[in-house]
């Protein structure tokens, strides 16, 4: 009776993953991922002069392409504003949305998307000029503060001034880069974004040394990747290759060892690189998925450091993104 009810089970799971493949059968039909990304923030996503874009949101995508095709380079960005991007991953145009986006509880519950996970934990604070004199946000009553409208920035904005009981005049601006634009034409005292943008936007300034980030964080920004409701493989398999990347990174799985790691007889290593079970499998990939995405791509860790990490100019310490068991909050199931 137990196997036959088993068997049920298998069938009925089989047949719902059959119903809900679309997104992954579609990829892989067309030969390339189509990735919605942000286009003009260092770090996250940028395109560069030959069109050649890098980031971590991009790496993100890069992996899921490794892991689909074993080739990074099948991944077609579409560079999406704040306004749009919504609209894009609803509609279609892209299969997965990577472009910093802040995970709330509207838009995992209202706009038919499903966020995958946290891949960068995030805060609001401030940029001002040296020359201002101002050492805490907390001294900012009275500033005027270029933001970029239809974002939570705009709306922690708001709620901290208030909050503080201090005076605000808003200068909005379409776009991210015509606020920072704004900022560094002097019509504003101050800029304000997550701290990971205000990092990379300020290395755009005319004279970067010239300006600072306060130590306020006046929000919880998890930012994250996200896909359209009603497909739970897919939804899986963007998941999973986060967690990959952070198991790889916890247990010392990098780029340049995956080859030897391959042959390790430590089990939770063997089933993370397919030597042991059928994970990928499970999720409709190969059996050597991880082993794809970390040496075409890296673990988590590699391209923190790359693009936003002491090897980038951004500088950004991991904090928050730490591994769990290194003060950070980036923690993965185990592949079991």
């Amino acid at each position: 009776m137990y196997k036959i009810a088993s068997l049920f089970a298998l069938a009925v799971l089989l047949a719902a993953q059959g119903a809900s493949a679309q997104t992954l059968k579609t990829v892989k039909d067309r030969g390339a991922l189509n990735c919605g990304a942000n286009g003009t923030l260092a770090g996250f996503g940028l395109p560069d002069a030959q069109g050649a874009w890098t980031g971590l949101d991009v790496d993100l995508c890069r992996a899921i392409a490794a892991a689909i095709f074993d080739d990074p380079t099948k991944v077609k960005f579409v560079a999406l504003t704040a306004k749009d991007r919504f609209t894009a991953l609803q509609s279609g145009e892209v299969d997965i949305l990577a472009r910093n986006t802040t995970w709330t509880s509207s838009r995992d519950t209202s706009l038919g998307l499903n966020f995958t996970g946290v891949n960068y934990y995030d805060g609001q604070g401030f940029l001002v000029r040296k020359s201002l004199k101002v050492n805490s946000a907390l001294e900012l009553n009275g500033a005027s503060v270029c933001v970029q409208q239809g974002t939570t920035t705009e709306l922690n904005l708001a709620d901290y001034f208030r909050a503080s009981k201090m005076q605000l005049k808003t200068v909005t601006f379409a776009t991210a880069n015509e606020a920072v634009k704004a900022y560094d034409a002097g019509r504003c005292d101050a800029y304000t974004t997550d701290a990971s943008g205000l990092y990379s936007e300020r290395l755009r300034l005319a004279n970067a040394g010239d300006h600072i980030i306060l130590p306020e964080i006046i929000s919880k920004e998890p930012l994250g990747p996200a896909v359209r409701h009603g497909d739970d493989q897919w939804f899986d398999v963007v998941k999973w290759v986060h967690f990959a990347m952070l198991n790889a990174e916890e247990l010392g799985v990098t780029q340049k060892n995956v080859g030897e790691m391959v042959k390790s007889d430590n089990p939770e290593i063997k089933r993370l690189l397919g030597t042991e079970g059928a994970f990928g499998e499970q999720l409709g990939l190969t059996k050597d998925w991880v082993v794809r995405i970390v040496g075409k791509v890296g673990n988590y860790g590699e391209i923190f450091e790359k693009n936003v990490g002491q090897g980038s100019p951004m500088k950004i310490a991991r904090g928050l993104n730490g591994l769990w068991n290194k003060g950070g909050l980036q923690y993965a199931p185990p592949v079991r």
